[in-house]
């Protein structure tokens, strides 16, 4: 890591925290995310080589820990004391561009959104006692990959790029921006429907039980009134 030179806190901080991916990356550790492969899912885009390198350089900053698993292959992640302190960072950070910065098209891919859903904000204790296939349609996106489907089980829920192989219980049709939106509380599920953005279709307890099985972003409690969405990127 390069140093900036500086005695400012600000500076010495930064030289941790802000290289390319590295928050991301401390955002899913401290979202309880600890294993290498699962660090590589939440960050698409992101080479497993350049993740790597991330993670080694937070453990020698004393941010996170490596371990090996006790249950099974490869290694564990997890925040030290000072990785733990930076929660109130990233909240703040999160916080921040929840208010100033608009969503733009770059940052509505739909996989992050159901990954995000399935692995930090699934409301367990609403699902069904049995597993439940969703296909989810993204319309606004290349026919080629504009299809997901979502396994909600109780014990082992997934996000899957390909058929899962099991039959199909609910179908929704959905916007990118709406569903983004939606999971951040900028819409409502019930209004986004009425306007046509989001379309279920499967048994009725299922289509209505669907949007109740995510507790939504941390974000979503945010005074509507507070989001300025002034700042855009250079």
């Amino acid at each position: 890591m390069r140093s900036y030179g500086q005695y400012c806190p600000i500076a010495r901080a930064s030289e941790i925290l802000a290289e390319r991916w590295t928050p991301i990356i401390l955002r899913d550790i401290l979202n309880g995310v600890n294993t290498f492969s699962d660090l590589a899912n939440g960050a698409p885009g992101l080479s497993r080589t350049l993740l790597s390198s991330r993670l080694n350089e937070l453990h020698r900053a004393g941010v996170i820990r490596i371990q090996p698993n006790p249950s099974g292959r490869g290694k564990v992640y997890a925040p030290t004391e000072a990785g733990r302190d930076l929660g109130q960072v990233m909240l703040a950070l999160g916080t921040w561009g929840e208010r100033w910065i608009e969503l733009a098209p770059e940052h509505l891919d739909p996989g992050v959104v159901l990954e995000s859903w399935v692995r930090h904000y699934l409301d367990h204790d609403r699902l069904p006692d049995h597993r439940i296939i969703v296909r989810f349609e993204f319309p606004d996106l290349p026919v080629k990959g504009n299809e997901l489907w979502c396994i909600f089980h109780r014990d082992d829920s997934e996000v899957c790029r390909t058929h899962p192989g099991f039959a199909e219980d609910l179908v929704a049709t959905i916007e990118s921006k709406a569903l983004a939106e939606w999971h951040l509380g900028h819409t409502s599920w019930s209004k986004a429907t009425r306007e046509g953005r989001i379309k279920v279709s499967g048994p009725p307890n299922l289509v209505r039980a669907l949007p109740t099985w995510n507790k939504q972003s941390r974000w979503a409690q945010l005074d509507v009134g507070q989001r300025k969405g002034t700042v855009t990127r250079p």
